[in-house]
């Protein structure tokens, strides 16, 4: 039984390594599709969203029958509930993966200015996310509860440049009033990015979980990563 066990959760974490991969390459191939307006780029990435979805689906049910016909404790458990949450979190950033491509799919004004898109940062934020999407999967590979703990601290670059695009936007259309629907929209590609970041911080508490046995969502992380001390 141990065998059979230890070859599933092999295969799982293969499963997960390759449905990380196929997330990361979409979020990288949206950003790059906001930065270039490459249309083709946000093609590819609406085409692909179909096989996060069913990577997501088949994850699910492997989880499922691991369970049922297994019974993991211990770290088996705690592994295979974190893979299936982490599966989850994957999955939503497909879907803002896909979002961001459709901005580039539906804009047709030609605003994309280079001046706002250095002051907004968001090369940089897309940057962000990608290194910590990166970090995060090394932390699980090399099942390093340091690495995963890193994480955390880089969300916070994410959400003090969501925080000022509001700002540096309304400034702009004040300026360029015939831009008005394209920064709104723009705007939504942040919030997106911004969500995505969170997405992947509960990752990284997933692998913690998994790794240590602590449980961090809820519990008022410091930006080291630990818990805050219950007063």
């Amino acid at each position: 039984m141990v065998k059979f066990i230890e070859s599933e959760l092999v295969l799982l974490k293969k499963e997960i390594d390759e449905m990380w991969t196929l997330v990361y390459n979409q979020l990288e191939r949206a950003g790059d599709s906001v930065l270039t307006s490459d249309r083709e780029l946000a093609q590819q990435v609406r085409v692909c969203e179909r096989r996060v979805n069913a990577f997501e689906l088949k994850i699910d049910s492997d989880v499922e029958d691991i369970i049922a016909l297994y019974n993991p404790v211990a770290i088996d458990l705690r592994f295979v509930l974190a893979m299936l949450k982490i599966n989850n979190d994957l999955e939503r950033l497909g879907d803002f993966a896909e979002g961001i491509a459709r901005f580039t799919l539906n804009n047709t004004d030609p605003y994309a200015d280079a001046e706002l898109m250095e002051r907004l940062r968001l090369k940089e934020m897309i940057a962000q996310v990608l290194s910590m999407l990166e970090l995060a999967k090394r932390a699980l590979q090399e099942e390093n509860q340091e690495l995963a703990i890193a994480v955390f601290a880089k969300d916070n670059l994410l959400d003090e440049i969501n925080a000022e695009a509001p700002n540096i936007l309304a400034d702009y259309i004040g300026k360029h009033p015939e831009s008005v629907h394209y920064c709104l929209e723009l705007n939504s590609v942040f919030r997106k990015l911004e969500r995505s970041g969170d997405h992947i911080t509960n990752i990284a508490e997933e692998i913690v979980f998994f790794i240590d046995a602590k449980v961090l969502k809820h519990s008022g992380r410091v930006d080291e990563g630990y818990p805050k001390e219950e007063k």
